[in-house]
């Protein structure tokens, strides 16, 4: 394990005044702090973790590429949105499955951002075929899910979060006992995390630890996916 942080507080200073100033004139005349304290040590941080979440999967993928790998661009996508600010005000990676073509599939997830530091294990907006496979999955192995979950180690540190249907989904008894399991649109599970965890030596660490706690959790999303695990 590395002895020294990846993160200072500086990451989050940067952030900050990014939020401040979301134009291309001042990133351009920061470009420097933003190499030096947000995309290098987190490009080092996905490399130094890929041993750790090998251990957790051989089919995720921690991937320290500075283009196309873990490590999600700074740069806003405006073409369809009224907020025309230019770069994003976090940081942010995704451990993907080997499989996966983009964000909308199983991962691990770590999003650091003034305020709101969090890491996430699951499926974010997956595509229509993947969540009513997911659904039959709740219905056919409800047992399984409730052991994924209930774990104390996965109780402790995460919470299961992400957008929901306000009716039962068409096909499903709106009795069954997971009905709020089989309405959610996202099946996802965050931990909030502190700066200071994250600037800690031991971050990395902390970090296989937690997302191991989700492993039956993500086991349960990538073979109801229809991926191995």
């Amino acid at each position: 394990m590395p002895s020294s942080a990846h993160f200072t507080p500086q990451v989050f200073e940067f952030l900050s005044e990014l939020e401040a100033n979301n134009t291309r004139a001042w990133f351009e005349a920061n470009r420097e702090r933003y190499l030096l304290y947000v995309k290098e040590p987190f490009l080092r941080f996905i490399a130094d973790f890929a041993p750790q979440l090998g251990k957790l999967s051989r089919n995720y993928t921690a991937d320290p590429r500075p283009v196309g790998g873990s490590f999600f661009r700074i740069h806003r996508d405006v073409r369809f949105s009224p907020d025309k600010s230019p770069y994003k005000t976090f940081a942010a990676a995704q451990f993907r499955h080997i499989q996966a073509k983009d964000v909308h599939a199983p991962g691990f997830y770590l999003h650091l951002q003034p305020g709101e530091c969090f890491a996430g294990a699951g499926i974010w907006h997956p595509d229509g075929p993947t969540l009513s496979a997911i659904r039959e999955a709740l219905v056919e192995k409800p047992r399984r899910f409730d052991a994924a979950v209930a774990k104390p180690e996965f109780q402790r540190g995460w919470k299961l979060s992400g957008d929901s249907l306000q009716r039962p989904p068409r096909g499903f008894d709106p009795a069954h006992r997971l009905i709020n399991e089989l309405k959610r649109k996202d099946h996802v599970a965050v931990a909030r995390l502190t700066e200071d965890e994250i600037c800690s030596p031991r971050f990395l660490a902390s970090m296989a630890t937690r997302y191991q706690a989700t492993v039956p959790y993500i086991r349960f999303l990538t073979e109801a996916a229809g991926l191995p695990f």
